[in-house]
């Protein structure tokens, strides 16, 4: 398992990196960095481990050879469950094991939890939880489910608007004004008129 491929998996604002080892054939395993390393965390234990797996280990946005997040986008905790939901899309895994290692340091600790936070969000996903220097995670019985529905909910309907995304609709000025007016009924022609001025692009197709 000393061999390893580069991985890159396309994202809105560029791409998430990763890096495998083993055959693809084998029992999918995804292996989680902690706060401020990379991919690269796994190299030393990834040999020792059983052969027959395929070992994944991605990049966080931000981190490695990932892409940033666009200047004054923050790094949100869910930003990073909704990283490894791409990447379990992307290589089309159902269900698969998850590895998650992260730093003890006391005020980094929310990255413990993102490995035990997509098992929670995603049960039917996982069929093993592997946490090395890290901690479970834990909700009051009384938000366990208000939380994970809200959450869950925030994670599939953007990937689900990401993989509808098209190009946009080239119309006629009047064609587009006429559009503009159906969807606000409180708009005056004039009013429309002046929206669109700062409100559309024009191109060669409308």
């Amino acid at each position: 398992l000393g061999m390893f491929s580069e991985l890159k998996f396309p994202v809105p604002w560029g791409h998430v990196a990763a890096k495998a080892w083993g055959p693809s054939e084998g029992h999918p395993v995804l292996c989680l960095h902690g706060w401020l390393d990379n991919a690269n965390t796994f190299d030393k234990l990834i040999p020792l481990l059983p052969r027959g797996c395929y070992y994944v280990a991605m990049d966080f946005s931000g981190h490695g050879l990932s892409s940033h997040r666009p200047a004054g986008c923050p790094y949100h905790f869910l930003d990073y469950v909704t990283d490894v939901r791409r990447v379990a899309a992307a290589l089309q895994w159902r269900r698969f094991t998850l590895m998650g290692h992260s730093m003890g340091n006391a005020q980094l600790f929310i990255f413990c939890f993102i490995s035990p936070q997509f098992c929670f969000l995603y049960p039917e996903m996982v069929d093993k939880l592997i946490l090395l220097e890290s901690l479970g995670f834990l909700l009051a019985p009384e938000d366990t489910e208000a939380w994970l529905k809200s959450k869950r909910r925030v994670i599939d309907r953007l990937l689900s608007l990401e993989a509808k995304q098209q190009t946009p609709k080239a119309r006629s000025p009047e064609a587009a004004l006429q559009r503009l007016l159906e969807a606000n009924s409180h708009l005056t022609a004039e009013g429309g008129a002046i929206l669109l001025q700062r409100g559309a692009t024009e191109t060669p197709a409308g």
